[in-house]
Order: structure tokens, then sequence, then C-alpha cells
């Protein structure tokens, strides 16, 4: 179905009727186990930590959808990173981009170096700070663009150049964009990973992660660790995915055009320090957003100037609920100091730029003109 227009891929990709019984949507298989046909012979599944009807649709949908040869779903978004760095093994070196959510720096730094792999942090906005972290052992660089929450920009085809040159791999977090902003892999990259929790879900009930490989040997690796390890997404997980990414193009338009005007309402307020969100002219990287993106998102953040304007900015929202996580429907905000980058140290989160007065905003499909002025009524009481 590779021919087709996003949005036919989006409805399409792996959800054709059942051809037993001619369901439009794709069934729900809650079997842990199958009938085996004989000795050895089965009719496609044995068990479902090892594969399930369920999760191979949503599996051939990720794959369509991101142009990849494969696609692998997994329990949430970290099993996906702890099913991609299961591919290195004691002495190799991974690079990440420095300015990553925290959950990944904390696997990596309090899981991953246990197992010998060393873990280096770069600047992956600065392609000569990339080239020059490259060392033998290096197997992979991870890059999150844009990142989390300060919305840096990594050239994804830059970098995949280079790594290449130097047979390096790159995987990319494309979670903040999704598959219809941004595809990687047209880009260079070698494998894709998300947190379907956000907006290929889209409606926030459910938690999961995917990793879509380049590779026949990226599907071979991913199967294993899939099987071996168990980290794998549940049917009933698999099916709201299924079911969310029917709607994807659909929501990013609406959640890209409050975005938008959210992003040019926050710029001209005189309580907010900066803004970033790279949609707007005035981001550094809006070249590279507009090059290498289909669209800017509707994820930004902004610095209010301390915890405490914070806090008060936070207790008066009223349509803008305070939670962690992204890419629901309904508008987000977030102390990242205190939620998403909680895991870091005060050192590390100022080394990264995290301050306490920064707050995250992930913009959902409500009407544009509430939540400016939900945005705007507290501003005036931060």
């Amino acid at each position: 179905m590779s021919s087709y227009k996003y949005a036919t891929l989006a409805v399409h990709a792996g959800q054709h009727p059942d051809p037993l019984t001619g369901a439009v949507n794709v069934p729900l298989y809650l079997s842990s186990t199958f009938e085996l046909t004989g000795i050895g012979t089965d009719r496609g599944w044995d068990y479902s930590r090892a594969g399930n009807p369920t999760r191979d649709r949503l599996e051939a949908a990720l794959a369509a959808l991101e142009g990849g040869t494969s696609g692998h779903a997994f329990a949430s978004g970290m099993a996906a990173i702890a099913a991609l760095v299961g591919m290195l093994k004691t002495g190799d070196h991974l690079l990440c981009s420095h300015n990553v959510y925290a959950g990944t720096v904390r696997l990596f730094n309090q899981i991953v170096s246990g197992y010998g792999i060393e873990i280096e942090y770069v600047d992956t906005s600065n392609l000569k700070a990339v080239e020059a972290a490259i060392r033998p052992a290096t197997k992979l660089i991870h890059i999150e663009t844009p990142s989390n929450p300060l919305m840096v920009l990594s050239d994804i085809a830059a970098i995949s150049k280079i790594a290449h040159a130097h047979g390096t791999e790159v995987s990319v977090d494309n979670t903040f964009m999704s598959p219809v902003l941004q595809r990687p892999l047209e880009l260079g990259a070698d494998i894709v990973m998300h947190s379907t929790t956000k907006y290929l879900n889209g409606h926030s009930d459910g938690i999961g992660g995917a990793l879509i490989g380049s590779k026949p040997e990226h599907k071979d690796r991913f199967l294993l660790i899939q099987k071996a390890a168990g980290a794998i997404l549940s049917p009933f997980e698999c099916f709201l995915v299924l079911r969310g990414i029917k709607t994807m193009p659909l929501r990013i338009r609406q959640h890209e055009e409050n975005g938008r005007a959210v992003a040019e309402f926050l710029s001209a307020h005189p309580k907010v320090r900066s803004l970033a969100y790279p949609g707007l002219k005035s981001h550094p990287q809006h070249e590279l957003a507009a090059r290498q993106q289909k669209g800017f998102g509707s994820m930004m953040s902004f610095d209010i100037g301390t915890r405490e304007a914070a806090g008060r900015f936070m207790e008066a929202l009223k349509i803008f609920i305070n939670a962690e996580s992204l890419g629901g429907v309904e508008s987000l905000a977030s102390h990242s100091a205190t939620t998403t980058h909680a895991a870091l140290s005060d050192a590390e989160r100022e080394a990264a730029g995290i301050t306490q007065g920064i707050i995250r905003l992930s913009i959902g499909i409500e009407d544009k003109e509430d939540l400016i002025a939900d945005l705007d009524q507290a501003l005036a009481k931060a």
C-alpha cells in the first residue's frame, strides 16, 4: 500500500477486513495460546508472546506508516528503547542526544551502562560535535528531534550521512512529530522509535511503544527480543492504537492548527520570557524544521521565570490539564523539572537547560480561541 496517500494508509494499512468474518475493524484476539495443527506446525501463531493476530496488524500498520520493513510493538516507549539497545553488547559505544526525555537518560545511565555499554551524550544539533564523538566502537546514534521539552532539532539526514560513513546506525525518537509530520527513514535513519501512548494512540487511554526497522536484520533482532524478553504490547492495547491511527491525520491537522495559534499568542505575551516552537520563524532552527518535517506539530515549551510563577500559572488553568504525557485530544500542561525531567539531578537539569520556570504544553484539539483565553487568564494570575 506504499503508493497510497498518507490519510489512506492511516485508515487501511494493516486494517483490511477480517477474512474469516468480514469484520471491518481488526478483531481483538484475547488468546494467550493457539491450537497447533500438528507436531511443530501451526496456523501462524502458537503463543501470544511470540505473535498475536491483532499485534501483527498493528505492526504491519506501523511499518507502512514509517516506510519501514518491519514494525514491532512493545509494552511502553521505554520498553521499545530497551529493545533498541538490546542490539548492543559489552564494549559498544552509544551516542545519544544530550537533550532528551529524562526516562531515556535514566535507562541508559542506571541500567544499560551496567552492561558494559558506554553511553555518551552529545549536542546532536551540532554536526561537528557528532562527528567528533564517533569512535570505532560507536554502533548507534540515538536522537530525539524535536527534543523534550526544549524543542531542539537534529538534522536527521546529515547525521545519518555522517554515521553511515563510519559504519554506525541512527535511531530516531519520532514521538513528538508522529509519522504524519516526520518520516526519519526517508531521511536516511535506520530505525524509528515511538511511544505509541502519544499521537499514535491519541486518546490517553493506553501505554505502548514501537520500533520500526529498515533492514532484515532489524526484524530478526527485534523479533528475538520480543520473544525472549517478553515486553510485548497486549492485544487490547494494540487494538486501541489501531483505532487511534485511523484518525491520526485528522487529529494532527487540528493539533497543529491550534499549536500555531497558541505559539503566536505566547510569543507576544510579556510574561513569557522565551518560547520554544520550531514553527515560529524566530526559532533558530525554523529552516531545518521546514525542511525535514511536514509540519511543526503542537508541542512547545516556554519559560515563565520561576517555580513560583509556574505554580500559580498551573493552578489557574481551567481547560489545560496539569498532567504528564502528550499527544492526546485534550490539552496538557506540565512543569518539566518536576515531571518529565524529575529523574535528573539539579546539575543535570541545569546542564540540559531545564529551569524551574519551564512549562511544556501539549496542544489538543479543543477550540483554539478557548485555549488561548485559558492561557491568557492563567498568565495574568502568574
